[in-house]
């Protein structure tokens, strides 16, 4: 993946540098906005104010556009153009939450039995623990944790063997909804703590405590983005 080269302008606009990668940098700028709610829940998203923005032309705008629009965080409507996907409510929360604790706890133990050591690098290079707080923009570290987390997730489920499970919840775009809820350092320090626990689950080959371990997980995300509904 290409690394996102994006500078803030004493104005508060964004500037992309132009790489061999640059709709890549395109679309990390956008997510990043995008999950740390500096385009807001149900924005309009205007390709030419975004040329501006980031001084690049209407293609990798576009492109950036089509994939965000892929993972459910944008959505185009014919004649009108682009928006933010709106925020989920609080009765899709509680369904989301209802899934992931009826599917992940079991899949983890499934993948904590099948574990070797090449699944478990790929589990911890994707838990995100050793990063922890090395980044200096707040709202870069939360996005890129966002995606940490799904693919974390992802690969879990991965592992657990079922491929329906899998892309049922990958189809929801369940990580990057609720991380839209609530942005907040808290939300990936904590989730970090949790990550390490479930990585030494499945360090142990021991499918009871990755079970255990996922389901906490899960309970505690729940409880911390409640909040976000509180004012609604």
């Amino acid at each position: 993946m290409a690394s996102t080269k994006v500078t803030t302008t004493d104005q508060g606009s964004t500037a992309i540098r132009r790489s061999n990668g640059l709709v890549e940098d395109v679309y990390e700028a956008i997510f990043g906005q995008l999950m740390a709610l500096k385009i807001a829940p149900g924005a309009r998203i205007t390709v030419d104010n975004l040329v501006k923005e980031f001084n690049v032309s209407q293609t990798p705008i576009r492109e950036a556009l089509g994939r965000l629009e892929g993972e459910g965080l944008v959505v185009k409507q014919h004649l009108v153009g682009y928006h933010a996907a709106p925020q989920i409510t609080r009765r899709r929360f509680d369904e989301l939450y209802e899934l992931r604790l009826l599917l992940e706890p079991a899949a983890a133990a499934k993948a904590a039995a099948a574990m070797d050591d090449e699944k478990l690098a790929a589990l911890r290079e994707a838990a995100g623990v050793m990063a922890r707080r090395t980044d200096t923009d707040e709202r870069l570290h939360y996005s890129t944790f966002a995606r940490q987390d799904a693919i974390f997730h992802d690969r879990i489920m991965a592992f657990a063997g079922n491929q329906l499970i899998r892309e049922m919840l990958s189809f929801q775009h369940t990580h990057f909804h609720i991380f839209r809820l609530m942005f907040h350092w808290r939300v990936t320090e904590e989730a970090l703590d949790e990550h390490q626990a479930l990585l030494d689950a499945f360090s142990a080959h021991d499918p009871e405590a990755a079970e255990k371990a996922m389901r906490v997980h899960i309970e505690h995300s729940r409880d911390r983005l409640l909040p976000a509904f509180a004012e609604t």
